[in-house]
């Protein structure tokens, strides 16, 4: 520093020389005078953001109706099932097989009800009605083509055919946004000279 031999001690320098603690006093007070500054309060956005805001959407009234049908309908062939009277499956089944399709199909009409009233659960049940459905169309087709299942069989999987297409119905009507009503006004875009 300043022309001194090496190796310098800066600490040691500072000590001795009174221009140099001056300008890192100064340094020091600059510095500090960039970093820490008053606090500007910004514009509160928070009314006009929610004015702005689209009302929550309520997912159709009809697709949510119909879900509510296809769901209880799909219930009472499961109740049918479970207490012995079901005409589709004709003595096809017995024992734990009959029973795990029972499950099944009382447990499909009970999310479908759920998801109805809470459209929140649709997403979840979308993804295991969709796989569910996708192998039992293979198998129902298999079974189809080789004879040993009669058509009325099959197409009782068709109330879930329907259910999955309202769920989707229901799924893409929930994600849509609501669209402004005449009383709600545009966000004003805040700008860097807003908040200095």
């Amino acid at each position: 520093m300043d022309g001194e031999p090496a190796p310098v001690d800066p600490d040691a320098h500072l000590r001795g020389c009174a221009e140099c603690r001056a300008w890192q006093d100064r340094a020091t007070a600059l510095t500090r005078s960039l970093r820490v500054r008053p606090a500007v309060t910004p514009p509160d956005l928070v009314p006009a953001v929610l004015a702005a805001a689209p009302a929550p959407r309520q997912p159709g009234r009809w697709t949510r109706a119909a879900l509510v049908a296809v769901a209880t309908t799909q219930l009472a062939l499961g109740i049918a099932q479970l207490i012995g009277v079901d005409a589709a499956h004709g003595g096809l089944m017995s024992g734990h097989l009959s029973n795990e399709s029972t499950a099944w199909n009382i447990g499909l009409a009970v999310g479908m009800l759920w998801a109805a009233l809470r459209t929140r659960a649709v997403a979840g049940l979308l993804a295991v009605l969709s796989g569910f459905l996708v192998l039992l169309v293979g198998y129902s087709a298999h079974d189809l083509i080789v004879g040993t299942v009669p058509f009325a069989r099959v197409a009782s999987h068709g109330l879930l055919v329907v259910g999955l297409g309202l769920l989707y119905a229901l799924n893409r009507q929930a994600r849509l946004p609501a669209p402004l009503s005449p009383d709600r006004r545009e966000v004003p875009v805040l700008r860097s000279t807003d908040a200095a």
